[in-house]
């Protein structure tokens, strides 16, 4: 009993220390004179809407994957579902390096897309499609899972009153698995937001164009630790909102529910 509460205090401890050490060091007067900087929201409104896109691409493709990942007949789905999980563990530089050898101009479809006029590395399609690559199989994987908890019965019953699979799939399993579907798109999505290798490497750091906000902490680090701490705030009270209006969600659904 002794040892648990000591390894809960300490990885408490571990966790919650870096968060409070965010709000020292400087006054609020001063950190919110470094918010009026320029490039600070308009690093912010890039980030929520590019992310928010990424979401959206990511629930609207991963879902009817992660219902075929879920179902226990599913062919190929071990080998799917290595894939899938390969992006979360491969560091976030590789994953943008193999994006621009990907969409390059020298990339293996950059030739194809240069034909056609396209162009994603260092756009804001290169942004979001990092952040789609990144927050995409977390989604997928968590989904899966949530979705593995539908009872078979109810589709079964669904199907014998005459719905056809997509209705049993819209009707019964969707409704059913929704919190665990949200609780799976608030990790992604936070995933996104806070997303920062990848977008270095194939979007690049251009301020007004593709620099997102962990980027513009990373570019103020450099030159000014105050607006990099103000910066780091916000990111962290937005994914802190984020946080507090999926579980009030959550909550309104199993009480609905």
């Amino acid at each position: 009993m002794r040892l648990r509460a000591a390894t809960t205090w300490l990885l408490a401890g571990l966790l919650l220390l870096p968060l409070l050490g965010l709000f020292t060091g400087s006054s609020p007067v001063a950190l919110w004179a470094a918010l009026q900087r320029p490039g600070t929201l308009e690093a912010l409104g890039l980030s929520v809407w590019t992310s928010a896109l990424a979401l959206a691409i990511s629930v609207l493709v991963g879902t009817p994957l992660a219902w075929w990942l879920s179902r226990p007949d599913a062919r190929s789905s071990r080998p799917l579902s290595l894939l899938l999980e390969l992006p979360l563990v491969l560091p976030p530089a590789v994953l943008g390096v193999a994006l621009l050898q990907t969409f390059g101009r020298q990339g293996l479809l950059g030739p194809s897309l240069s034909s056609l006029g396209v162009e994603i590395p260092f756009t804001v399609a290169a942004v979001v499609l990092a952040q789609v690559v990144v927050g995409a199989p977390l989604y997928v994987l968590a989904a899966s899972s949530s979705l593995r908890e539908v009872d078979p019965e109810l589709l079964l019953v669904a199907r014998t009153l005459g719905a056809s699979r997509w209705q049993a799939f819209t009707r019964v399993a969707l409704p059913t698995a929704l919190p665990g579907l949200v609780g799976a798109a608030g990790l992604a999505w936070a995933r996104s937001l806070g997303e920062f290798g990848a977008t270095l490497m194939f979007a690049g750091n251009l301020p007004g164009r593709t620099q997102t906000l962990p980027l513009a902490i990373f570019q103020a680090l450099e030159r000014d630790l105050e607006q990099a701490q103000a910066m780091a705030l916000l990111l962290l009270a937005v994914a802190l909102v984020l946080l507090l209006a999926l579980r009030g969600l959550n909550r309104g659904e199993l009480l609905h529910g």
